[in-house]
């Protein structure tokens, strides 16, 4: 049966090193017209969504950073991510915070939808797209009850130079979440 996630408050998931409770369990969401899960194992936790500081010279899908109880976390709108229409944020808006390429990372979504169990036998690879080549960010296509969900692989979400951008932004900000000081 699936679980319920409260997308109104902070809730984290714990990691009490069962890697049996979190077998084949997935978190979706929806994104435009499409649902999405990520691995559960992936997740740190979800927020609702809140101020973003703009930082320059980013990717147009890095949204800035969040202070997040003094932690200053990285966030990358998953609609400009995935090359789809802005859309204003409401308060079904949430922030996935996932550890991505080993920075902490927030994947802002349209809304967290629930945690699903999808058995690997309900797995099948990512259709081709143009020839032969199949969506980078794409590792599987669940086969659920009420249809399908997009199995998103994140450790190919980002190029490596983007990961290097991510993990510089977080470098370069006080671990207290204070911008930092303004040269003198």
């Amino acid at each position: 049966m699936a679980e319920k996630m409260d997308r109104r408050s902070a809730s984290s998931l714990d990691d009490d090193g069962d890697d049996e409770l979190v077998v084949d369990q997935y978190l979706t969401f929806h994104i435009g017209a499409e649902d999405f899960a990520i691995e559960v194992s992936s997740v740190v936790e979800i927020v609702g969504i809140q101020h973003i500081t703009q930082v320059p010279d980013m990717p147009a899908f890095m949204r800035g950073v969040i202070n997040l109880r003094g932690r200053v976390i990285p966030v990358v709108d998953v609609r400009r991510r995935f090359n789809l229409e802005d859309r204003a944020y409401d308060a079904r808006t949430c922030i996935v915070v996932v550890n991505l390429a080993g920075v902490t990372t927030g994947l802002i979504v349209d809304t967290v939808n629930e945690v699903l169990s999808i058995p690997a036998d309900l797995i099948s690879p990512p259709p081709s797209v143009q020839g032969n080549r199949r969506s980078r960010f794409v590792r599987g296509v669940g086969r659920v009850a009420d249809g399908i969900k997009l199995l998103l692989d994140l450790d190919k979400f980002l190029l490596e130079s983007e990961q290097q951008s991510i993990a510089t932004i977080q470098d370069a900000m006080p671990h207290d979440g204070a911008p930092p000081a303004e040269p003198a």
